[in-house]
């Protein structure tokens, strides 16, 4: 609206001007011929002149004015997420310089502080993101972060310039990206595996670049496996990597416990060599989104006495943005954590959108079963979702239907009811009072 409003104003000018050009050169002419028949008239006319040529002036300046006037357009933003695996013990003292120089930058996102290192993933002009980042590799032991970068999508640029009504969750935790909000957290672990002894920052696996990964996949006796989480994998995965079925990454270490170390005791009890036993894997291949999983997977193995650990440098998103699509054994889509939901090859923005009730991605084909209700419930979520949790959820879901955003006047609390209207028109009445 605002924008057609400045074109028809832009446009009425343009025709006054004219008119005002086509009304000086009559004037003109009137001056010419009133000059040798009556003086007086000719005083008159040139008055006239005069007058339609300062009117003239004042609406070219008042366009000069207003194109000198209009806001630049804003410079465009990066996603930059970022880890470091390092000795932090002083990590508690980094939080507030490091959530100070944010708010200062205007750079959103959300950034976590651990013993053992950092992780984040933050939005922002180019030049405030590198001062962000130039901050934090300016302490020795977290120089040379690992990082993957994307430009903005449409809907980060909302958010982060402060525009979150185009989701529900906008205005909550789940936006990363919002104008001058930027969270930074002290927990005990920058990936939650559940074993703090587990140090990628003392051992590691083998990194292995986008170009080089095919051909280990594809050696004899290599285990492909993928770190990620069972509602990542069904939308994407390399071809015949194995899924683990864990619903968090709590959950690997377990999963790693009841089937790689049992075939290993298997062979030795066999009295056979692991190394040569068809399903004990010579080589394990691990992969993840974007690396940092996959960090803390291939130390874990090799704590346990594996030696050949292999993953996949940069992660699934290197991955996708280095090997195009006719030569890659990637398969589907990648799930990101971000309004972004997946992407495909050349981190195009993919088809999948997210199921607000349970965080999880759904499909065209998902959102046309009966189980789908917009904000409440999907085909992966309806039937571990209670019938209290999905009146919660369809009020959260009318808040923003009704206010764009949610946090209207129930909080998401309770269902609507009846006696709302009531309070709604009373609270309007007192506030006209006040």
């Amino acid at each position: 609206m605002t924008t057609c409003t400045h074109l028809q104003q832009q446009q009425h000018q343009q025709q006054l001007h004219s008119y005002l050009q086509h009304q000086q050169l009559q004037a003109g002419e009137v001056c010419t011929r009133a000059r040798h028949l009556h003086p007086q008239g000719h005083e008159r006319s040139h008055r006239q002149q005069d007058c339609l040529l300062h009117v003239a002036s004042t609406i070219a300046l008042t366009e000069e004015e207003e194109r000198a006037s209009a806001p630049p357009s804003p410079a465009p933003l990066v996603v930059v997420s970022f880890y470091k695996f390092a000795h932090l013990p002083d990590y508690q003292s980094k939080r507030q310089p490091l959530k100070d120089l944010c708010e200062e930058l205007r750079v959103s996102g959300g950034i976590i502080l651990a013993s053992e290192g950092i992780n984040g993933s933050i939005c922002g002009t180019r030049n405030a993101v590198e001062k962000v980042l130039k901050h934090i590799e300016s302490d020795e032991r977290l120089m040379k972060l690992r990082r993957t970068e994307s430009p903005a999508t449409d809907e980060e640029e909302e958010l982060h310039h402060g525009h979150t009504e185009k989701s529900p969750l906008g205005a909550g935790d789940d936006a990363p990206f919002r104008w001058g909000h930027v969270r930074v957290k002290l927990k005990n672990e920058i990936v939650t595996l559940g074993i703090p002894e587990v140090s990628p920052a003392k051992e590691v696996g083998k990194y292995v670049s986008p170009k080089e990964w095919n051909s280990l996949l594809q050696e004899d006796g290599t285990m492909i496996i993928d770190v990620r989480n069972s509602y990542e994998i069904r939308i994407g995965k390399f071809k015949g990597a194995v899924d683990p079925e864990t619903e968090s990454f709590r959950e690997f270490p377990a999963w790693i416990d009841d089937h790689l170390r049992k075939q290993e005791s298997t062979s030795q009890s066999d009295g056979l060599n692991a190394e040569v036993r068809p399903n004990y894997p010579r080589k394990v291949a691990m992969y993840c989104t974007g690396g940092i999983r996959c960090e803390k997977a291939t130390s874990l193995l090799m704590s346990k006495g594996f030696k050949e650990v292999y993953h996949l440098e940069g992660g699934i998103l290197n991955y996708l943005e280095e090997i195009p699509a006719s030569e890659s054994l990637w398969e589907g889509e990648c799930f990101v954590f971000d309004k972004r939901v997946s992407v495909e090859h050349g981190l195009k923005v993919g088809t999948h959108k997210l199921c607000y009730a349970c965080k999880k991605p759904v499909n065209d084909e998902d959102m046309l079963s009966p189980a789908w209700e917009d904000g409440v419930s999907c085909p992966y979520c309806i039937h571990v979702k209670s019938e209290k949790e999905k009146e919660r959820a369809r009020a959260r879901q009318r808040q923003y239907e009704h206010w764009g955003l949610v946090g209207g006047p129930h909080k998401g609390k309770r269902p609507w009811t009846p006696d709302d209207s009531f309070q709604e028109t009373r609270n309007s009445d007192l506030t006209e009072l006040v």
